[in-house]
């Protein structure tokens, strides 16, 4: 007999005085289904309930097997019946046994058993490779997250090449220093998509401009003096918050974000000379006499 667990649940055993015939894959939700085929199921194989309801529980051992919950045609003197799962950990499952009978042949023999799921049954989720899994932040101290070769976030940038070894060191330093300036003196720098994609993020996040921190600040960033603007393209919109009693403090900040530690925020000018007690207990004027 062959009997298979959808998921790979459970291993399965032979079940003993019983013939083996090739079937078709059932490991599908549609086996459990209301049958929509016009097959006519085979008598023989409709009213042998007793012998699938054996082969699922010498299958099921400690799992057990439940009500029968009836009977299907899947071809001609092919007819599956199918059992509830009391498992608490298989809710929903359900026990499928088919059942054939040879032309000419009055004996019903077994084919295959199989757990499915039935519907809202419990399973597991579907898997997700971890490359998709990994979400933003999740790179902590001890990972390794590789980029792949094709990247789109990432494009070729500029080492010099073939130019690296040029003997005239007079060139080759105005080079460097154009490549320097220009930040692309990498083997791979972020593409034109991967700037948009970066700055769409900054600009929804916390240094953003959409958040009660800039709702309530007296100014934007651009115009504080603690503002370092980033360089290239992404500069025109970003920069770095460096006052250390700002929130921002050391993280990406547009240009149109604020805080109240803004350079442009200005002390009261309060007076020199402290305001005078409320209650005077010193008599200056009059002198004191121990002896009144």
């Amino acid at each position: 007999m062959h009997v298979r667990f959808c998921g790979g649940r459970v291993a399965a055993t032979p079940l003993a005085g019983h013939e083996v015939t090739p079937a078709p894959d059932h490991c599908q939700n549609e086996a459990m289904a209301a049958s929509t085929s016009t097959t006519k199921p085979d008598p023989a194989c409709l009213a042998a309930v007793d012998l699938p309801r054996a082969a699922a529980e010498e299958t099921a051992g400690v799992m057990g097997v439940g009500e029968y919950l009836g009977a299907q045609a899947e071809d001609t003197r092919v007819v599956t019946h199918f059992f509830a799962c009391p498992h608490p950990g298989y809710r929903g499952w359900r026990w499928s046994v088919t059942v054939v009978r040879a032309a000419r042949s009055r004996v019903v023999t077994i084919n295959e058993v199989v757990l499915l799921p039935g519907e809202g049954a419990l399973q597991s989720k579907a898997w997700v490779p971890w490359a998709e899994r990994i979400q933003p932040r999740d790179v902590t101290p001890g990972v390794l997250l590789p980029s792949s070769g094709d990247d789109p976030r990432l494009e070729p940038g500029f080492t010099g090449g073939e130019d690296a070894a040029n003997p005239d060191p007079a060139e080759m330093s105005l080079i460097r220093s154009v490549v320097a300036e220009l930040g692309l003196g990498r083997e791979r720098v972020l593409s034109a998509e991967g700037r948009d994609e970066a700055a769409q993020r900054w600009l929804m996040g916390e240094g953003g401009p959409d958040n009660s921190l800039s709702r309530l600040a007296p100014d934007v960033c651009e115009t504080c003096g603690f503002f370092v603007r980033l360089q290239g393209s992404l500069g025109t919109l970003f920069g770095v918050c460096a006052n250390a009693f700002s929130v921002s403090e050391g993280t990406v900040v547009s240009v149109d974000h604020g805080c109240g530690a803004h350079s442009n925020v200005l002390a009261d000018e309060r007076p020199d000379e402290p305001s005078p007690p409320i209650w005077d207990t010193i008599e200056w004027d009059a002198p004191i006499s121990l002896f009144d």
